[in-house]
């Protein structure tokens, strides 16, 4: 049992448990995030927190401390160019975990482990509603200032009294208006179709009568044909003779 103890050993001894968390604080500051289980998550951050922290002093003595800890002179170096600029206004909380499930093997919680201020996606989620704000508040103050600066017109009586009887005529007088034109309207549409009707019977007469035309013109032709041509000049003289004694008398 394990009461009043603070120290989770990890199941391991002191120097193998040191080796460890030595060994993912290297990592971590190299590759900004690592994906551990949940209980060296909590115990790498008590690790490297303050490594993180001292740092911020770029010395001798805290360059020895953190190399004293780390072991690696390449990670010592990006600890104390890179990393401490970037958090230089950070007064704490340089790790974020975040959790992702349960392992199949063990079951063991997992998480991510990660310094805050190397994720860009959540940054520009936290500085994105700052703005909305300020343009709002402008908006109201502006608003609220037009509103109270403004000066209210006097409003007479009897101006009141007289131009409400004549917006009641106004409004009598419109439905009247628009039945009359309704039924100017309607009365083109009735008389459409008679004119049609005249139109076709006028173009229906001159066909009846064209065949008839046709068969009078065969006819006459026929009988041209069917008289001989040395009956003709006969018949013409018996007409002149019988014309000339009446001339004579």
């Amino acid at each position: 049992m394990r009461h009043n103890k603070k120290i989770n050993h990890l199941g391991r001894t002191h120097s193998h448990r040191e080796a460890m968390l030595s060994n993912m604080a290297v990592s971590l500051i190299k590759h900004k995030r690592i994906f551990t289980t949940l209980a060296k998550a909590k115990a790498l951050r008590k690790y490297v927190e303050p490594l993180i922290t001292k740092s911020k002093e770029d010395t001798t003595h805290s360059r020895r401390i953190v190399f004293r800890n780390l072991r690696d002179k390449y990670t010592v170096t990006e600890l104390f160019k890179e990393v401490s600029q970037k958090i230089g206004d950070r007064p704490g909380g340089y790790t974020r975990i975040i959790k992702t499930g349960n392992r199949l093997g063990d079951n063991a919680s997992m998480c991510f482990i990660e310094l805050v201020d190397y994720n860009e996606l959540m940054l520009k989620d936290k500085k994105a509603p700052e703005k909305a704000k300020t343009r709002r508040s402008r908006k109201k103050s502006d608003t609220a200032t037009a509103k109270t600066d403004a000066p209210k017109a006097p409003v007479s009586k009897k101006k009141a009294v007289t131009e409400a009887p004549v917006e009641e005529t106004a409004t009598v007088e419109t439905p009247d208006v628009q039945i009359e034109e309704s039924v100017v309207e309607e009365t083109p549409v009735v008389e459409t179709p008679e004119v049609q009707i005249e139109e076709s019977v006028v173009e229906e007469t001159p066909v009846v009568e064209t065949p008839e035309v046709q068969i009078e013109e065969s006819v006459a032709e026929e009988t041209a044909q069917e008289i001989p041509a040395e009956e003709v000049p006969q018949e013409t003289a018996s007409e002149s003779e019988s014309v000339e004694p009446e001339s004579a008398e």
